[in-house]
C-alpha cells in the first residue's frame, strides 16, 4: 500500500526515527525529518544508512539536521522551516502540538497530501483538522493514531509481570493487533452515528465508550 509513497515526516526523536524506519521497510519514500532548528529535505530518500546517521546525530546534545546536509549531497536544509510545504502523499507530524496550522493545512492539500496521521501530540490546530476533514482525506487522530506508544508500554508491563522476554517482531506483531483493534472501533464507532469514514469522529466516540464503560464498571459513576 505505501510501495512508492512520498511521505513527509516532522521530527527528529524517537517517534520519527522508529516511523521512517517503518515507512522505509514498507517500499515508502520518506524526503522528510525536522527538529527545532529545521528541516531537511532529501529528494533521494532517507535510506537505512542515512536514518542510522540522524539517530546517531540525535544522541549528542544541541545537534542540528543541518549535519545531514553536510553528509549527503544534493540535500538542503531549510532553517527555522517545517515541512508541510513540501509536496508529497502522506504527512506524519511526530514533532509537537500545534505544528500543523490552517495555512500549513491548506498548502499540504494544494501540494497533493491525502493522508496525514498525527504521530505527536496534538500536532493539528483545530482549524487545520477542520481543512483536512472538508477535504475528505484520510485524517488519523493523535488520539487513536499514536496510542503505540502507550500500548507498548503495557505489553512491556506484561512481559515483566511474566518474567519473560519477546522478540522484535513478537512485540510488533501485538503491536500491530492492537492498532487495528483502534482502527476498526473508531470505524464502527463512526459508522453508527452516520459518519462512515471518520476516524476523527469515531476515536471521540470509542475512547469516551471506553473510559465511560470502565468507570461504571468499577462504580466510580
Amino acid at each position: 500500500v505505501l510501495d512508492g509513497k512520498t511521505c513527509i515526516v516532522s521530527g527528529a526523536g524517537n517517534v520519527a526515527q522508529f516511523l521512517v524506519e517503518k515507512l522505509i521497510t514498507l517500499g515508502a519514500t520518506v524526503v522528510s525529518m525536522s527538529d527545532s532548528t529545521g528541516t531537511l529535505y532529501d529528494p533521494d530518500g532517507i535510506d537505512a544508512d542515512k536514518l542510522a546517521f540522524v539517530v546517531q546525530l540525535k544522541k549528542q546534545a544541541a545537534s542540528s539536521l543541518v549535519a545531514y546536509t553536510e553528509k549527503f549531497k544534493g540535500t538542503r536544509f531549510e532553517e527555522g522551516a517545517r515541512p508541510w510545504a513540501i509536496k508529497g502523499d502522506l504527512a506524519f507530524p511526530c514533532a509537537t502540538q500545534n505544528e500543523i496550522s490552517a495555512g500549513d493545512a491548506k498548502t499540504m492539500l494544494r501540494n497533493g497530501i491525502n493522508l496525514v496521521c498525527e504521530g505527536a501530540n496534538m500536532p493539528s490546530m483545530p482549524l487545520a483538522i477542520a481543512a483536512f476533514r472538508e477535504a475528505g482525506i484520510a485524517y488519523g487522530p493523535a488520539k487513536a493514531a499514536n496510542a503505540g506508544g502507550v500500548a507498548t508500554s503495557a505489553l512491556e508491563m506484561a512481559q515483566n509481570g511474566q518474567r519473560v522476554s519477546w522478540s522484535r517482531d513478537e512485540v510488533d506483531r501485538q503491536l500491530a493487533s492492537i492498532m487495528r483493534t483502534i482502527h476498526e472501533k473508531s470505524l464502527r464507532a463512526a459508522e453508527r452515528v452516520d459518519r462512515r469514514g471518520d476516524l476523527h469522529h469515531g476515536a471521540n466516540i470509542a475512547g469516551f465508550v471506553k473510559v465511560a464503560d470502565a468507570m461504571l464498571a468499577q462504580g466510580v459513576v
